[in-house]
């Protein structure tokens, strides 16, 4: 006669727990089920100070972008010719470059770092970069049609080598992070190059600053055709809040070489 393991032998109670089957709690967690629960959500990245700098960083970028489309409309625009496209472009650019870097700077997460990086490059390269390439060569070309010379004020000067250093910034950013940093022999090589290129653009966004303020408070065009007051605040006063927000919320510890 076949017996029944989880039966008590004869004479003790069914009832007993120490043969009673053994019953697994289905809503227990293996440590290994646990692995990687607090990855699925995202920590706090912000910082005392990060969402102060940022309004302030969106003002000043606002005013500087709304002020100079205004006085460009406000002038007789079709009179221009090519010279209308370029301060419209290098500003709209400029407030693009703002918050590509601003969108990029508290992610300290692998997931926020990703999605970052993919906003950074999109808004960089898909809107900033084709917007200043074409306001760089629109009063490029304006001048050839003139026989104007070039480099004949440092606005002009520094607008050249602001987007000539923006070629070498995407070289060196772009090949440290596309195909596993392939360009620079892959990581750790990459991972230094991307510190690189962050530590140049805080260098490299300022000289567009700067450019932007000197045709913008100083040339013979708008000086012509605007208030000192407005001038003042669009192409001072803004760009320098604009770029002490940026410093605000910069991260100094992803940009540690040794």
């Amino acid at each position: 006669m076949a017996i029944d393991p989880s039966s008590p032998p004869p004479g003790v109670p069914r009832s007993n727990a120490d043969y009673e089957p053994l019953q697994v709690d289905s809503g227990a967690r293996s440590p290994q089920s646990t692995m990687g629960y607090d990855e699925q959500f995202v920590k706090p990245e912000g910082r005392r100070g990060d969402v102060p700098a940022m309004g302030a960083a969106l003002i000043s970028v606002a005013i500087f972008v709304v002020s100079t489309w205004a006085i460009t409309f406000a002038n007789h625009p079709t009179s221009l010719g090519l010279f209308f496209f370029h301060p419209l472009l290098q500003s709209f650019a400029i407030a693009v470059f703002a918050y590509g870097i601003l969108t990029l700077q508290p992610t300290s997460q692998a997931k926020t770092k990703a999605a970052g990086l993919t906003r950074h490059q999109l808004a960089i390269l898909a809107l900033g970069v084709p917007a200043i390439s074409v306001g760089t060569l629109a009063i490029v070309y304006r001048k050839y049609l003139h026989e104007s010379p070039h480099f004949t004020t440092w606005h002009g000067t520094i607008g050249i080598v602001s987007v000539a250093w923006m070629v070498v910034q995407i070289i060196v950013g772009g090949g440290s992070v596309w195909f596993g940093g392939r360009l620079f022999g892959g990581n750790p090589k990459a991972k230094l190059m991307w510190k690189y290129h962050r530590l140049s653009g805080y260098f490299l966004f300022p000289l567009f600053l700067f450019a932007a303020h000197l045709g913008g408070a100083w040339s013979s065009w708008t000086t012509g055709n605007s208030l000192y007051v407005v001038r003042l605040l669009a192409f001072t006063i803004s760009p320098i809040v604009l770029f002490a927000a940026i410093l605000v919320r910069m991260r100094t510890s992803k940009m540690q070489f040794f």
